[in-house]
């Protein structure tokens, strides 16, 4: 029989235990886990990763895999870059989708402006940004602080813009051109904070008058639209009888002028016409005078149905002559 030793005592495991020749091989492997784990990272395709050693900026690594220093020594703090950021301004979407549903009540606070003419308006807008630079947004202010930063920022530009426009300007007149104002000027605030946000888009939803006066302003708006449905009647009118009248003035004109021109062209042909004449009166008085004479009284006989002739010694009426074609001379 054996008798056991304190040293036995001590180097007995207990029933079921690792044997100390395995321990420091599944020490070794879970090692080297840990390390393989803590070395190697994956970035989204949407996300840039943030490494930081010690808490001190090191670099920012793209989509893909990448290795780092093992434990502690490296950390990784990823974020979506590509992703664009919403946020409402005077509602909130409650149900996305094909159908959307909108929620506006308790959000005044938001939406009323002053206008530049001392109106009301109820503005309800969009902003939409993303983080460009990852390291200055994480280190300079953080995602929840670039996000409520943003919405203050827009709110104060916004209520600028509107209080430099009419409130017909807001309404209808300059409501895209207040959109891109808005997203210049925000997009130049942030640039000068230089936190590495950048503005996608400012869109104006809805522009509509206070609730309390919205009727009036919409009789307005009638009474505007009946004003400009009768310029337009008006105009219409004008367009299409103006050019009319342009038209016949502008016929009854060529009209005349070219009766003025027949008649100055016959007058200087009767003119040219009796000079030729009376270069041949000259020339032989008599003749001429008996041969005008009877071109006369030729012009004048045929247009005659009856012709009497007088004479002065006659004693009795002549036979009339007959001098149409049918008739013949009697």
């Amino acid at each position: 029989m054996r008798i056991e030793t304190p040293s036995d005592i001590l180097n007995a495991r207990p029933p079921g235990a690792p044997s100390p020749k395995l321990i420091a091989p599944a020490v070794l492997v879970a090692l080297g886990l840990i390390v393989l784990f803590t070395t190697f990272y994956q970035v989204a395709p949407d996300e840039q990763a943030v490494v930081q050693r010690f808490g001190q900026y090191a670099r920012t690594t793209d989509p893909g895999l990448h290795a780092k220093l093992p434990f502690a020594i490296e950390r990784v703090t990823r974020i979506r870059t590509t992703h664009v950021y919403k946020e409402e301004f005077g509602f909130r979407t409650q149900t996305p989708g094909i159908r959307t549903t909108y929620r506006k009540e308790a959000f005044e606070d938001e939406s009323l402006m002053l206008t530049g003419d001392l109106n009301m308006a109820d503005v309800e807008w969009i902003v939409q940004f993303r983080f460009a630079d990852p390291a200055k947004m994480l280190f300079r202010i953080g995602p929840e602080t670039a996000t409520q930063t943003v919405r203050d920022l827009s709110e104060a530009v916004m209520r600028a813009v509107v209080g430099d426009s009419s409130i017909d300007e807001v309404l209808t007149l300059r409501r895209g051109a207040i959109g891109v104002e808005v997203e210049r000027q925000l997009q130049e605030v942030l640039s000068a904070f230089d936190i590495g946000v950048e503005i996608t888009t400012v869109k104006l939803q809805d522009v509509n008058p206070p609730e309390r006066v919205k009727s009036a302003f919409e009789e307005v708006n009638a009474a505007k639209q009946d004003k400009e449905r009768m310029i337009n009647e008006a105009q219409a009118e004008y367009n299409k009888v103006i050019p009319r009248a342009e038209g016949e003035a502008d016929q009854m004109i060529s009209q005349a002028q070219g009766y003025a021109t027949e008649r100055v062209n016959e007058a200087q042909g009767d003119a040219s016409r009796f000079s030729a004449m009376l270069a041949e009166y000259d020339k032989a008085k008599a003749v001429t005078r008996r041969r005008l004479f009877i071109e006369a009284m030729d012009g004048v006989l045929a247009s005659a149905d009856r012709i009497i002739v007088v004479d002065p010694e006659a004693k009795s009426i002549l036979n009339v002559l007959d001098l149409t074609a049918e008739g013949g001379a009697k």
